[in-house]
């Protein structure tokens, strides 16, 4: 390859962001800056009324390891909720990993959020090869027989949920875009509006009067507002 003269600035030479690969061929759906603001917003606003705080341990990224009889099989939910376990106080006892043959307890719900590379397992879409571990789908509903399941794809908007259903996960119809959890106390919709300085759609709780929850700085501003 020879030179040009003059040479092109390196901007127009170099690849940018959508060339680059950004998961790990070995685990794809490793995060990006979405996967580590919306999981935050999930956590922020997640507050059962029907649970003491210390019994509400949520997670995001975190292995899941769900096999008793195969130690390395795993799953790592891009966010999960898990009631009745109790909730780390300090530092050293932070969970490394959930273990759900030693808490006991399995998630009542988990989010993925869909990538192009993760989508077909995500929906349960993509055949199990043989001799290979089961799909997120698979673990979710006929291991773990988590009660709910909810995707959303950012490129698309698109919020469904499933609910389990004796063996197998069934689609529910959402109006008006939100999911009532009855047993959480809580509802999950799409929210329009700006998070760590970013405008779109935001899975977000809201409460029983159809409010949203405030994040830790919506309740300062509220605070400060009401002191002034």
């Amino acid at each position: 390859m020879y030179q040009i003269d003059p040479p092109h600035p390196q901007k127009e030479v170099l690849p940018i962001m959508y060339n680059l690969k950004s998961e790990d061929l070995e685990e794809p759906g490793l995060p990006d800056e979405f996967h580590d603001f919306q999981p935050q917003l999930l956590r922020e606003t997640f507050y059962p009324p029907n649970y003491p705080a210390e019994q509400v341990f949520v997670a995001s990224d975190l292995k899941l390891y769900y096999d008793p009889r195969n130690y390395l099989c795993y799953k790592r939910p891009d966010w999960f909720a898990v009631l009745g376990v109790s909730k780390s106080s300090q530092q050293q006892d932070l969970r490394l990993s959930y273990v759900v043959w030693l808490e006991g307890v399995s998630p009542l719900l988990v989010v993925e959020l869909l990538s192009p590379s993760t989508e077909a397992e995500d929906l349960g879409q993509k055949l199990r090869e043989f001799n290979t571990p089961p799909t997120k789908w698979e673990v979710y509903e006929r291991i773990l027989r988590v009660p709910y399941y909810v995707v959303f794809d950012r490129y698309t908007n698109n919020f469904r949920a499933f609910v389990l259903v004796a063996t197998r996960y069934q689609e529910l119809s959402l109006s008006e875009q939100r999911l009532w959890l009855e047993d959480v106390g809580l509802g999950l919709g799409l929210w329009q509006g700006s998070y760590q300085e970013t405008q779109g759609l935001w899975l977000r709780w809201y409460d029983v009067d159809g409010n949203w929850i405030p994040t830790a700085d919506e309740r300062a501003q509220l605070e400060h507002q009401q002191r002034e």
